[in-house]
């Protein structure tokens, strides 16, 4: 993710980071712009700068796009009972699917903040800025990718394209969000957490229709809970930045609150709480078999209590002063929060299927 939108004059142009320590090294090697490490340093040069570009090494930026959208999935599966083969079917179009608007979110976002990039120490190495991918480059780049994600929408429902719209929208507008409101990280999280409602579509669940309005208060659940999971992380992930960010008049939530921004997050992750033990007793009043039992203790212990523990210690351990330990906490922790909804769905999902109900 990306936290500049809009250049002022006047601003003197940032040293890069240098390698004073293996922290300094790490955090510039990452979404800095330059990591070559790994499988990357096999590629052929002229593919290195695009891997940079699309932030797939580490492949944080994918699994972001990809883990509402693997909610949304499961959820549907559970809603309808779904055999497997079909869940795993949709699971890997959408996996597919969340690559390719990862590449093109990344590519957008550092085609729009390419003049602000370069006067932030850490982001001043980034492709574009420093002549290794040409704007025009960048675009054609961003447009095959959307195009890529846009050919998988064929074989899925049709829901699925209808439900895709406001996020291609939102995330158009993302950029441009950073010079309006100090909740940027808001409308990222709304982006990113749309992907609920586009897994559920194509599972065939449209909740904005008549006939599958039931399905509506849970998947919104879910998706609030997923939105203000991205506003925790993204603010963690913003404090990296906010000197530079304050110079060029950024807005974000990490500069709105500040030393209160821990208080903030609590917060958030208390509505989290109650949102995900809402969601759970939803779909618990749908079942009426033995197997709903299990649910409490699967759902509730993983994905409950995986949240409370993994955002839980991220909040309370981060040091929001020291942008190393940011980007840590933000690399790290969102693993623990993602994972912990994703395996208590998908437990459960797999419980319901071996009981038959």
């Amino acid at each position: 993710m990306n936290h500049r939108s809009k250049e002022k004059k006047g601003n003197p142009k940032p040293v890069p980071p240098t390698s004073s320590g293996k922290e300094d090294d790490a955090l510039a090697q990452q979404y800095g712009g330059k990591h070559t490490g790994g499988w990357v340093g096999h590629l052929p040069a002229s593919w290195i700068p695009y891997i940079q570009l699309a932030r797939l090494s580490p492949p944080a930026g994918v699994f972001l796009v990809f883990f509402p959208h693997f909610f949304g999935v499961v959820h549907g599966a559970l809603l309808q009972g779904s055999p497997w083969e079909h869940t795993l079917q949709v699971v890997g179009l959408l996996g597919l699917g969340s690559f390719f608007v990862s590449n093109a979110i990344h590519g957008w976002n550092d085609l729009i903040d390419a003049d602000l990039d370069a006067l932030v120490a850490r982001t001043c190495q980034r492709p574009i800025v420093r002549g290794a991918v040409s704007p025009r480059g960048a675009l054609i780049f961003t447009v095959s990718q959307l195009l890529g994600a846009m050919a998988l929408l064929l074989v899925l429902p049709v829901g699925t394209s209808v439900a895709a719209l406001p996020s291609v929208v939102i995330n158009f507008y993302y950029p441009w969000s950073k010079r309006h409101t100090h909740f940027a990280q808001l409308v990222l999280g709304f982006s990113l957490a749309w992907g609920v409602f586009v897994g559920t579509a194509a599972m065939g669940i449209e909740p904005w229709a008549g006939h599958d309005s039931d399905a509506l208060v849970p998947t919104v659940c879910l998706f609030i809970a997923s939105s203000l999971w991205t506003v925790i992380y993204d603010t963690i992930y913003a404090f990296q930045d906010i000197v530079d960010d304050e110079k060029v008049g950024i807005k974000s939530t990490a500069i709105l609150f500040r030393s209160w921004t821990k208080p903030f997050l609590f917060v958030l992750l208390a509505c989290i709480v109650a949102l995900l033990t809402a969601y759970g007793e939803l779909l618990l009043s749908n079942n009426n078999t033995d197997a709903g039992s299990y649910f409490y203790y699967v759902y509730y212990l993983v994905t409950v209590g995986g949240c409370v523990t993994s955002l839980g210690a991220m909040v309370a351990m981060v040091n929001l002063s020291d942008p190393f330990s940011c980007w840590w906490w933000f690399r790290y922790g969102f693993w623990l929060a993602g994972g912990s909804i994703s395996a208590g769905l998908l437990l459960q999902y797999v419980v319901g299927t071996a009981s038959g109900y």
